[in-house]
């Protein structure tokens, strides 16, 4: 249309085409600031969503501590900057749009004068003008329509690039090019002068050297920031050392694939997470093509079968988001089945016993001393009860061992660690 536009009248069409650098221009002006305008609508839209949540999942939270009206202040000072922002935008879409128009509008009433003026005095045909005019709003219609894209193209831009940089977040955990097979696995895990830190140049754990034997079941002890948790982690690869390894069969941990590895190594935490669904559904989250009667012999193995029998429906009872129909303790049993169901080569229990009440504890302590037979363990426990099962147990402080043997051998000696522990444990239940 612009090469028609010179065609029919030079003059005529580079005073037209005089108003394209205005429109670049104008253009330019839109990108820089909407692109930095529809970013930070992006960022306050996240707190706003992020507010929500947070208020509305620790509503107990909110309401025992009585901050209802605090919590609707921050949410209203939230919302209030969001509509701020999304005032601005729609700000410059009332200056980009209307400009853009303004320009079209300008340029044919010039053109319709300075036109007009040579019909009048000869120079030009009312036919050419006529075309001109015609062709001139071919020109700036799809001007329009095009500006109308850009903006919504901006906003999907900065939205974009939000999620471009969790795209490209690189995982601190990643499976090597050629992993290493592991095979039947035994269970042995070692660590070899392993240090990992959280935060750079404070380490958790100080060059630690620890064997667990194939079939052992070990019991971290101490206070907390020993660097219990810590080791379990390590263990199930959910970290990797600074410096250091850690092997399983003589195998390093990062040498294998993740898949393969947490087919062998489970680990049970105190958070026990239920998914919506049923009680089987959960329970057969460890492995998804076992059978009723494997769920069912799992269930009894942690001594849940009871109380799943006892539900309306009972394996099939939908445990609603979260597992809100059923207990903590139970949750905690759901959780060991699960593992159980797994069966891992090397179980990892962090805390595993903390939501149960004293009878359900010792139901699932008598439990683990069959499931635990012959297989790899790592308990992690502040109940001392639960220590008891264990082979072997480590006393940890500030990422180091400081007493290494059996339950009954630590607790005999007068001036240790574990001793002083076991003795503030059963004055405790006296």
């Amino acid at each position: 249309t612009a090469v028609l536009l010179v065609v029919l009248d030079v003059k005529l069409g580079l005073m037209c085409l005089a108003a394209f650098p205005i429109l670049v221009l104008l253009v330019m002006w839109f990108r820089r600031e909407s692109s930095k305008t529809y970013r930070e609508v992006r960022e306050i839209s996240a707190l706003v969503i992020v507010q929500f949540v947070e208020t509305m999942t620790g509503i107990k939270a909110v309401q025992a501590y009585r901050r209802e009206p605090r919590n609707q202040q921050i949410f209203e000072d939230i919302a209030d900057r969001y509509r701020v922002i999304n005032e601005k935008t729609f700000k410059l879409l009332a200056v980009f749009m209307p400009g853009v128009k303004l320009v079209g509008n300008l340029t044919t009433g010039v053109v319709l004068l300075y036109g007009g003026y040579r019909v009048l005095h000869g120079e030009m045909t009312i036919g050419t003008l006529a075309a001109f005019l015609l062709y001139l709003r071919m020109f700036f219609e799809p001007m329009q329509e095009i500006s109308q894209f850009f903006n919504t193209f901006q906003s999907a831009a900065s939205a974009l690039e939000k999620l471009a940089g969790v795209l490209a977040e690189k995982p601190g955990i990643s499976d090597p090019p050629h992993p290493v097979a592991l095979g039947e696995v035994r269970g042995e895990i070692a660590l070899r002068d392993l240090t990992f830190e959280y935060v750079p140049g404070r380490p958790v754990l100080p060059g630690l050297d620890l064997v667990i034997p194939a079939g052992q079941t070990v019991a971290l002890v101490g206070t907390t920031g020993a660097g219990k948790t810590t080791i379990a982690k390590l263990i199930t690869r959910f970290y990797d050392p600074v410096a250091g390894t850690v092997m399983l069969d003589g195998i390093d941990l990062r040498d294998v694939a993740q898949a393969e590895l947490r087919r062998h190594v489970v680990m049970v935490t105190q958070e026990n997470f239920m998914f919506g669904g049923s009680v089987a559904d959960n329970i057969r989250f460890g492995r998804p093509d076992a059978t009723d009667d494997e769920v069912r012999a799992a269930a009894r193995a942690v001594g849940a079968h009871t109380f799943i029998g006892a539900l309306p429906d009972g394996y099939d009872t939908d445990v609603a988001k979260r597992g809100g129909r059923l207990s903590a303790g139970q949750r905690q049993l759901v959780a060991f089945a699960r593992a159980f169901l797994a069966d891992p080569a090397v179980l990892i229990l962090d805390e595993a016993t903390s939501s149960l009440d004293i009878p359900s504890e010792r139901m699932v302590q008598r439990a683990l001393e069959t499931v635990l037979a012959d297989r790899t363990a790592v308990v992690i426990a502040h109940r001392l009860s639960t220590v008891q099962i264990a082979d072997r147990v480590l006393v940890l402080e500030h990422g180091r061992i400081v007493e290494d043997g059996a339950p009954d051998e630590l607790t005999a000696r007068d001036h240790g660690h574990y001793a002083a522990l076991h003795r503030s444990w059963v004055q405790s239940l006296a």
